[in-house]
C-alpha cells in the first residue's frame, strides 16, 4: 500500500476573507525521478511501526520538504505499477503547508513548485490525481481552515 498526499496553502492576500477556494489554492507538485513523467504528489510506502498517516508526512519531507498537518484522507485509488502488472492501493491525504525546508533528503533529484489548483489537474497526468484534487477544493470549500492554521 502507498500515501500520498497534496501539500497546500492558500495565498495570503485572501487569508482575512476565503471566498472561492479553489482560485485561492496552491498546491505543491514534484517533478518525477524519470525524465518526461511530469509532475506528481508526493508519494510512498509505510512501515508496519508507523501510522499511515505518518508516513504520508514523511514521504512529503524527504520527497518535497515541506512540513505541515496532514488532514483526513481524501480517498483511496488504485494504482498499476510501471515495473509489473501489479496493483497497490493508494490513500490520500492533504497535508495543509506550515514550513518550507531549503534542505530536504531529494532535493538533488526533484523539483518542487507551487501551482494553481487548475494548472495543478491540467497538469496531472493521471485521472486520480484530478479527482484528488476536486475532493480537496469541495472540502475547503465547506470546511475552510481555520485562519490560525494558515500562517507559514
Amino acid at each position: 500500500m502507498l500515501c500520498r498526499c497534496i501539500p497546500y496553502r492558500l495565498k495570503s492576500s485572501i487569508k482575512s476573507s476565503i471566498k472561492n477556494i479553489e482560485e485561492e489554492l496552491e498546491v505543491l507538485v514534484i517533478s518525477a525521478q524519470r525524465k518526461g513523467k511530469g509532475v506528481l504528489f508526493p508519494k510512498g510506502g509505510w512501515e508496519l511501526d508507523e501510522e499511515i498517516q505518518a508516513a504520508a508526512l514523511r514521504e512529503t519531507i524527504e520527497e518535497a520538504g515541506v512540513l505541515g498537518t496532514v488532514e483526513g484522507e481524501l480517498g483511496k485509488w488504485c494504482f498499476k505499477s510501471k515495473g509489473n502488472d501489479a496493483y497497490y492501493e493508494g490513500h490520500m491525504f492533504p497535508l495543509l503547508v506550515k514550513e518550507e525546508l531549503d534542505q530536504w533528503p531529494e532535493k538533488a533529484i526533484r523539483q518542487r513548485h507551487w501551482v494553481s489548483a487548475s494548472k495543478a489537474k491540467e497538469s496531472c497526468q493521471y485521472s486520480w490525481m484530478r479527482e484528488a484534487l476536486d475532493l480537496l477544493v469541495t472540502r475547503l470549500e465547506s470546511t475552510p481552515p481555520k485562519l490560525d492554521d494558515l500562517t507559514l
